[in-house]
């Protein structure tokens, strides 16, 4: 069941924190990526590649983690639980870019030739710290 968020946890996922993203392998096993994060209203935005291990993953098995320390408050984090709900090409590359500016202040120099970026729009089951 989806939670809202508070406005603790929305102000981490809005400033320049890194996260790490826990995806399911086939086997079961974890896998974690380092990710830039933004929220939508109560759901959190990873970008990520089209063909990227995290998205293969999430396709087969939408259930993820994350892990978000908050940088401004030294050892406080949040982490959250919930399921991929949506991944959409559409505005995707304009997302990449905002998380670029948000995260290192400038547009996103990373695309490469045929690159298609994706975006997970992941809907919050549970929710501790902030």
């Amino acid at each position: 069941m989806a939670v809202p968020l508070t406005d603790a946890v929305r102000r981490v996922l809005e400033a320049p924190n890194y996260a790490h993203l826990a995806t399911l392998m086939k086997d079961g096993s974890p896998q974690v990526s380092p990710v830039w994060v933004d929220v939508d209203g109560d759901h959190v935005l990873v970008n990520t590649a089209a063909g990227r291990l995290k998205e293969r993953n999430v396709r087969r098995d939408p259930r993820v983690a994350l892990s978000i320390r908050d940088l401004s408050r030294g050892e406080e984090e949040v982490t959250i639980r919930g399921r991929v709900v949506e991944i959409t090409e559409e505005g995707a590359r304009a997302h990449i870019d905002a998380l670029s500016r948000k995260y290192a202040g400038h547009d996103y120099q990373g695309m490469k030739p045929g690159m298609v970026r994706l975006i997970l729009r992941i809907e919050v089951d549970h929710v501790t710290g902030g």
